[in-house]
């Protein structure tokens, strides 16, 4: 499609919009090497963990990998489709988005190469509800952006990628991680890498509100983001219990059922800000959105 103008010579950037304020933070925050961390001291208490320990770390982190990578290559068609409506804040901040998405991909293969020394097919790791979200939901629901790029398909897509993978399960993660190894003192380098991914990823997760909230506002798709999120909370839940269920003691004094409380909280964070920014303006979604990040 040829231009017939351009924004930038004209009326501009709108500086004060939720998506510019966010790359702004993404280019001060988010300039993180996946290579400078020091890992010198996590090999060696990687070694010192017990079988089990390093097992149920290792499945995380494989976890983590494939579903970093999944959401790397599963994200270009929603720029896509910004950037043909124009929305030049919004791809601006998509770019750094992808970006940050690769970045966290390379991460967690460095993790595994040089802490764990794996280099085995960690897909036995990924069980039924593991593959059918990310093997097949969200790269389905990412996908059919490039054919209908309705409100509809984009509130479907966002409520995937960002309030269940990210807002849900990513979050879990995160808290499997700081409960295993902040707690024990366990594992600095994978410790600060973890935390640089979670101010990333609020971010994203400020994003994903932010758009759901517009479509909410623009368009009666509210019907849709709430099927949406009642269907995927099933399968989040189920990554929880195939992934922690069979030990019948978990490490590090942890339990099953906290992460069960953590992730249903989660779900019920995301719906509950969804629902408020149903009646809200745009500018009292824009206000609020950036606390997540």
């Amino acid at each position: 499609m040829a231009h017939v103008s351009f924004q930038t010579i004209s009326s501009g950037f709108d500086r004060e919009s939720l998506p510019m304020r966010l790359y702004q933070k993404a280019k001060r925050l988010g300039v993180w090497d996946p290579y400078a961390l020091d890992l010198s001291r996590d090999r060696d208490d990687w070694l010192a963990l017990t079988d089990l320990q390093r097992e149920v770390l290792l499945q995380l982190t494989s976890l983590f990998q494939a579903g970093e990578e999944s959401v790397t290559l599963d994200l270009l068609p929603l720029l896509l489709v910004v950037a043909r409506e124009g929305r030049l804040e919004e791809e601006l901040f998509l770019t750094s988005f992808l970006w940050e998405e690769g970045k966290h991909t390379e991460f967690f293969r460095r993790i595994l190469d040089e802490v764990c020394v794996e280099t085995g097919d960690l897909s036995r790791f990924h069980r039924s509800n593991y593959r059918r979200l990310f093997y097949e939901e969200l790269p389905a629901a990412m996908g059919a952006l490039v054919d209908d790029p309705s409100p509809a398909a984009q509130a479907r897509a966002v409520v995937t990628y960002t309030m269940i993978v990210e807002g849900v399960l990513a979050e879990t993660g995160y808290y499997s991680y700081f409960e295993s190894l902040e707690r024990n003192n366990l594992l600095p380098g994978l410790r600060e890498g973890v935390a640089k991914l979670k101010q990333d990823e609020s971010r994203h997760i400020a994003y994903g509100v932010y758009l759901l909230s517009r479509l909410l506002s623009e368009n009666d798709v509210w019907e849709v983001v709430e099927t949406r999120m009642n269907e995927l909370l099933p399968l989040a839940m189920g990554v929880i219990d195939e992934s922690l269920g069979p030990y019948p003691e978990l490490p590090f004094g942890l339990t099953q059922e906290q992460f069960v409380e953590f992730a249903t909280a989660q779900f019920g964070k995301r719906m509950t800000r969804l629902e408020r920014a149903r009646t809200q303006t745009l500018a009292e979604v824009e206000a609020t959105a950036e606390d997540e990040a």
